[in-house]
């Protein structure tokens, strides 16, 4: 009867073991999926996002028209600390310090023409108050591949006619690819059509002239 007892016992015991063991097996493979789930989402997380691309088949042409107005380098209002609210809100989501963004748009925005005036196909480079100026006609546009993979584009304007000293080749940059009005912008120019396109540190921008420190400041913590 004792003898019995103990394997009946010793049945239980082992089957107490067995359905242990099963359920630790589950829970581990449970855990390692769950570890997987959490790897494969998190790698998710921290994908890096898709580049912006130009398709060029949404690409028109665009007039001088588009840009026709008085404009203002807002590199001084850099330098006097009118954009400093600009920086911290950049800071507060960027990936750099106020014044390292600072510092990044002080070789971005830096120039010496303060004024630029398009009337029609003229546009005039005021220097110390001082103008030259050239009347341009459309060569195009080119789409640009940066280092980061992203594209952007620029409408080529080359000169033919006005002034000697003004620049042969202006492009303008604005993020747009069709005919718009825009309350921005940012300018290439030079003699060298090939030797622009490669420039990307340094792109003087420019607003209306009729805008203050506020409104352009306003303007570019909008978004």
């Amino acid at each position: 009867m004792q003898h019995t007892a103990l394997k009946h016992l010793t049945a239980l015991s082992i089957g107490a073991l067995i359905a242990f063991s099963s359920q630790a097996v589950a829970q581990s493979a449970t855990t390692e999926n769950t570890t997987k789930d959490h790897k494969h989402s998190h790698a998710h997380d921290h994908k890096k996002p898709e580049p912006k691309l130009i398709d060029e088949s949404k690409v028109q042409a665009r007039d001088l028209s588009d840009w026709e107005n008085d404009w203002q380098s807002i590199y001084p209002f850099l330098q006097d600390g009118t954009l400093d609210p600009v920086m911290e809100h950049k800071a507060e989501s960027g990936k750099k310090t106020a014044e390292e963004y600072r510092a990044y748009y002080e070789t971005g925005y830096k120039t010496d023409v303060e004024r630029i005036l398009i009337e029609g196909a003229t546009v005039a480079f005021f220097k110390d108050g001082k103008p030259v100026q050239g009347t341009y006609k459309s060569d195009g546009y080119e789409i640009l591949t940066y280092k980061s993979g992203n594209q952007g584009i620029r409408f080529v304007y080359e000169k033919s006619g006005g002034d000697a000293a003004a620049p042969q080749f202006i492009q303008f940059s604005d993020h747009e690819m069709v005919p718009t009005k825009v309350d921005h912008f940012h300018l290439y120019w030079g003699d060298d059509r090939a030797a622009l396109l490669k420039e990307v540190s340094n792109w003087p921008t420019y607003f209306p002239a009729e805008w203050s420190g506020t409104d352009i400041v306003k303007s570019m913590t909008s978004h």
